[in-house]
């Protein structure tokens, strides 16, 4: 059995280590398949389930790799039931989803490997897998095959609310907001209740497109046949504020109480935040004092919200007092709100406050750090030139089973060693850990970084060097980098270096 197993492996271009897929199964350990074939560990029955493991992946790669790309979805068809190994696959829901998955962005492949899959004997689709084809129309901008798609699921009783929404969303956001209009208008024909649930998709829709008026006109059409419920006029409120139109929020307000609707927390939070992005404070205190006095408390979002705005004004002894109001309000934090409590302390120069915050209210509240509370701390250190302080947070989030490091971790950590003249050897221990330990790869970002600070270190040497790896990964550096390179390298006399340099730029160009 494990010879004719690795056989097949190796017919198939599978390598025995990398069999699992991270996609799928990321959460389970290789020991959990590997060990009862190498100890005979809990006995037959794991050994089955290790089987159909393996039989999944060898089927989705055999799959994979026999799609064909034509001009459209029949030649990929055709590629697949032509083919023998195809043939002999008996596919399931978790391999038509994530071969569905895999072609997201290739409608014909997807489309394709769809209809591939209900000619083998006894499949049917689920409504999910429907679901997600008309989504990769929709995102593909083929409507009009998204629509005959769709048509399709109607003769089988396949369409669902979640279909028709999907629908609505790809029309309305090509600006075919009547298309998406004449659905909802048809939903009878699909089997389907025009309803409140119905209407409010139809109303989110064109407000998050900006049609706030055209939905203003729908809701009126059908106010009478279609009662609006707290969403409905939640989504309105949420139209006009993204349309910065907060009179027509607040209007709304209004005719939702007149229609026995109380606005809710979330309600009036996003007309706060419409406020708060026009710096008008004086209506976000009034409305604060409007919420508390129909007896609906501001939670930690609207509190979060708040302080934020204050501190990109600038306002940071207003911005702390927040944190006060809140406590005052018996609101918990969660760990956004102490995220951007931190970053505010930070900015306004509180670094012993943020620390305190950090290691002990967090901890006594029983609120975990992320990866963001612990990329403010290490900027802010860094920024402070505090090393040690820095590179302690680091080691504490490593020690955590909840986050760890990214790019934006090691970025600031990065400047601080180069800025600070620190020998080649720490740069290469932060690189090493980045890359070896953390499996990180560099971005855009990360390498026009070093290059920077390397230059402004009078490093142009390994600036260079870092500048060609970038490349050999086939990322372009951004112009004003091999500007500041080249000249680098030409203070030097670096003649070679400075003529491969030009030949880039020169190449970026064109």
């Amino acid at each position: 059995m494990i010879i004719l197993r690795r056989n097949y492996l190796r017919n198939t271009r599978f390598l025995f280590v990398g069999i699992v897929s991270r996609e799928l199964f990321h959460d389970i350990p290789l020991s959990s398949f590997v060990k009862p074939f190498l100890a005979g560990e809990n006995g037959i029955g794991q050994r089955e389930t290790w089987c159909r493991s393996l039989n999944t992946l060898s089927y989705l790669e055999a799959l994979a790799s026999k799609v064909r790309v034509g001009n459209n979805e029949h030649d990929v068809l055709q590629s697949l039931v032509s083919d023998e190994i195809c043939c002999s696959i008996h596919p399931s829901s978790s391999i038509v989803d994530e071969m569905l998955r895999r072609f997201e962005h290739d409608w014909k492949s997807a489309l394709g490997i769809f209809r591939w899959a209900v000619t083998q004997y006894g499949f049917k689709h689920t409504p999910e897998a429907y679901d997600k084809m008309v989504d990769i129309l929709g995102r593909a901008k083929q409507l009009d095959k998204m629509m005959l798609f769709v048509n399709e699921m109607r003769e089988g009783n396949h369409v669902r609310l979640n279909t028709i929404a999907k629908a609505m969303r790809r029309l309305a956001g090509a600006g075919k907001w009547e298309e998406a209009i004449k659905i909802f208008n048809d939903l009878g024909t699909f089997g389907l209740e025009k309803n409140t649930e119905a209407m409010n998709l139809l109303l989110d829709t064109l407000c998050k497109e900006k049609r706030v008026e055209v939905a203003r006109d729908v809701f009126l059409e059908l106010k009478p046949h279609i009662p609006p419920n707290d969403h409905t006029f939640n989504i309105f409120i949420h139209g006009w504020c993204n349309y910065n139109r907060v009179d027509e929020a607040n209007w709304t307000l209004q005719e939702m109480k007149g229609h026995g609707c109380r606005p809710c927390v979330i309600s009036y939070s996003i007309i706060i935040q419409a406020y708060c992005n026009q710096f008008n404070y004086r209506k976000v205190y009034e409305l604060l004092d409007e919420m508390k006095a129909h007896g609906c408390t501001p939670n930690v979002v609207t509190y979060t919200t708040l302080m934020c705005s204050l501190a990109k004004s600038d306002e940071f002894e207003e911005a702390l007092q927040v944190y006060e109001m809140m406590k005052s309000d018996n609101c918990k934090p969660d760990t956004l709100f102490y995220n951007a409590l931190i970053h505010v302390l930070k900015r306004a120069g509180k670094m012993r406050e943020a620390a305190h915050v950090f290691e002990v209210e967090m901890p006594m509240n029983g609120i975990i750090p992320n990866t963001s509370t612990y990329n403010t701390m290490i900027a802010m250190f860094c920024h402070h030139s505090q090393e040690e302080n820095a590179l302690y947070v680091l080691k504490e989030m490593d020690k955590s089973t909840f986050c760890k490091p990214d790019l934006k971790t090691y970025n600031p950590l990065l400047k601080l060693c180069l800025r600070s003249g620190k020998a080649d050897s720490f740069l290469n221990t932060l690189l090493d850990d980045m890359i070896n330990t953390h499996h990180l790869s560099l971005d855009l970002s990360t390498y026009t970084l070093l290059i920077h600070e390397l230059c402004r270190a009078d490093n142009c040497e390994r600036a260079y060097i870092i500048l060609e790896e970038m490349i050999s990964k086939e990322i372009t550096p951004r112009y004003i980098t091999c500007r500041l390179l080249l000249d680098h390298v030409k203070q030097k006399n670096m003649t070679d270096v400075a003529d491969r340099i030009e030949d880039l730029m020169k190449k970026m160009k064109t």
